[in-house]
């Protein structure tokens, strides 16, 4: 009986590296579009928590942050009487793209505000725009 050390066949490789790419070419296109769906509930998310605080603002102070101020008023006192912030826990951060929210007041899709993503195109006012309208 003899002991040698037995490898793999260049088959046998093959076979199983021809099995993982199969796999991958089933699975890659899922995870894909899994991952740019979980980027646009974060930003809807996001724009929904921004929401809140903005209106908590405008609850306090009896009115909206202005567009000068923008969401910084959310984190530090703009002056305002009444301000019982700040109404985020930590600062704004960027969207899921890493573009930043913008904030307008008056808002031009909503009445009293806009809080919105440029979306995965970075363009405002395209269709891929996420946004409290």
């Amino acid at each position: 009986m003899s002991r040698e050390p037995r490898g793999f066949t260049l088959v046998e490789i093959m076979v199983v590296v021809a099995i993982i790419g199969a796999l991958m070419s089933v699975a890659l296109p899922r995870l894909t579009g899994r991952t740019e769906e979980a980027r646009l509930q974060a930003a809807r998310l996001q724009v929904e928590n921004l929401s809140m605080a903005i209106d908590a603002f405008s609850f306090d102070c009896g009115r909206f942050p202005s567009a000068h101020e923008g969401l910084n008023a959310l984190r530090e006192s703009p002056g305002e009487q009444g301000w019982k912030g700040p109404y985020l826990k930590r600062s704004v951060p960027p969207d899921p793209w890493h573009g930043d929210y913008s904030y307008l007041q008056p808002g031009a899709r909503a009445t009293d505000y806009d809080v919105f993503s440029s979306g995965p195109d970075h363009q405002s006012g395209t269709n891929d725009d996420i946004g409290n309208w």
